[in-house]
């Protein structure tokens, strides 16, 4: 199947994930996804493990007879739950240069979205401006199936043991979660799933969330002097204590943030989330210690009570793959020999190859092709799709030729 109509296909599948859900998957979506990919694998011939959970492993002998380390390679079920992902209408256009009006009216604008200058003379998939493309990350998905596509129909390729694993949970941090590493049964991984064409990461953020609750005290406000405490002024005051430069609207590369992601509540009770990013652990917990120190200052000023928890999502791989950078070296050179120019950088978020990293299974990751995840103006050229086909078969022709 031609990589296009394979990812036209599998954005029609929706998979937004839902934090609130405590099932897994989140969403009936990914299960059903997950079963049409199954299919598609058994009918390559490709022996298959999907478990309840929504795990789907697949699994490809070796065709060579001396030893090789086993190759796995990984992507996400889920889309954002950010934006809907549901019946995605993606077009296909010969991008010139200058402003795309969607189908909806609305406009991505070069001035916005800088990454358009990337991609002038390409084709391109974009939304119709009602839903988020999915891209992030069934891009990734297509890429794998379509290189494991062409390495089981065709012997010339040597190879050892490969795995592929499609997850999950991602977009909620749950990716992971139950992620049978033994039965993976792999000596490392990568997943596909960056941004534009060219990145390859092996650092990511150390994340938490932080939740706050804060006790105000609601008397009527014609009689409140010196009575009323209201919580929607401390939740305020906390949130313009903290430095405004830390805010992810005016960071970049190793620079950390907090984000106030939500915050509700009136006089007598109000609750804030944050979510807390640094690459750097000692800062990472630096960033911890402040707001925590600011809590305690405004229980003390105000004399109320405010719970704070921490809750870590996941760790920075580096430490992890550090000590497995010849697999680093082995995504940089197949790249430079299929014509694309490595970007080294850190990841500014997550990924599910931090997580199993820290569980085992050394796990880099390197591009699924898209630019603006999360929203209505994701865009994909096909062309990133395609040498990312060509990229997994160039890794695993590599692996066979530098381990004989």
């Amino acid at each position: 199947m031609d990589i296009t109509k394979r990812f036209l296909n599998y954005v029609k599948f929706d998979t937004k994930s839902d934090a609130k859900s405590e099932t897994v998957p989140s969403t009936e979506g990914q299960m059903i996804f997950a079963k049409y990919l199954e299919k598609e694998l058994k009918d390559m011939g490709i022996k298959t493990n999907l478990d309840d959970k929504g795990y789907l492993f697949g699994y490809i002998p070796s065709n060579v007879d001396y030893p090789l380390p086993k190759i796995g390679f990984l992507a996400h079920l889920d889309t954002a739950p950010d934006f809907s992902g549901k019946n995605v209408n993606p077009q296909i256009i010969e991008y010139k240069g200058g402003d795309i009006k969607l189908l909806d009216g609305s406009v991505m604008s070069e001035e916005e979205f800088p990454g358009l200058n990337d991609v002038v003379g390409e084709e391109i998939i974009v939304t119709d401006g009602t839903t988020l493309l999915g891209a992030d990350d069934k891009s990734g998905i297509a890429i794998i199936m379509d290189a494991i596509e062409k390495i089981v129909n065709d012997s010339s390729i040597k190879h050892g043991e490969i795995r592929v694993g499609f997850t999950p949970d991602e977009e909620i941090g749950r990716g992971p979660h139950h992620f049978n590493v033994e039965k993976f049964d792999c000596d490392f991984a990568f997943t596909v799933d960056g941004g534009r064409i060219g990145e390859l990461q092996y650092e990511n953020f150390n994340a938490a969330s932080c939740f706050i609750e804060i006790e105000g005290k609601s008397v009527h406000p014609g009689s409140a002097k010196n009575i009323m405490i209201n919580a929607l002024d401390i939740a305020t005051e906390l949130n313009e204590s903290l430095p405004c430069q830390m805010r992810p609207q005016f960071t970049e590369n190793y620079e950390g943030f907090y984000m106030l992601s939500s915050m509700n509540g009136g006089v007598s009770h109000a609750s804030m989330e944050y979510i807390i990013r640094d690459h750097s652990m000692d800062k990472f917990n630096e960033k911890k210690n402040i707001i925590k120190a600011l809590v305690d200052f405004l229980e003390t000023k105000h004399g109320v009570k405010i719970d704070i928890k921490f809750e870590d999502s996941y760790f920075n791989m580096k430490e992890k793959l550090l000590p497995h950078m010849d697999k680093i070296m082995l995504a940089k050179k197949s790249m430079e020999e299929v014509g694309i120019k490595p970007i080294i950088e850190p990841i500014r978020g997550g990924s599910d190859g931090s997580q199993l990293s820290y569980m085992g299974l050394p796990c880099p990751n390197f591009f699924a092709g898209g630019y603006n995840f999360h929203g209505k103006y994701e865009f994909i050229p096909i062309s990133s799709m395609v040498k990312g086909s060509e990229l997994v078969v160039k890794i695993i022709e590599n692996l066979a030729e530098e381990n004989k």
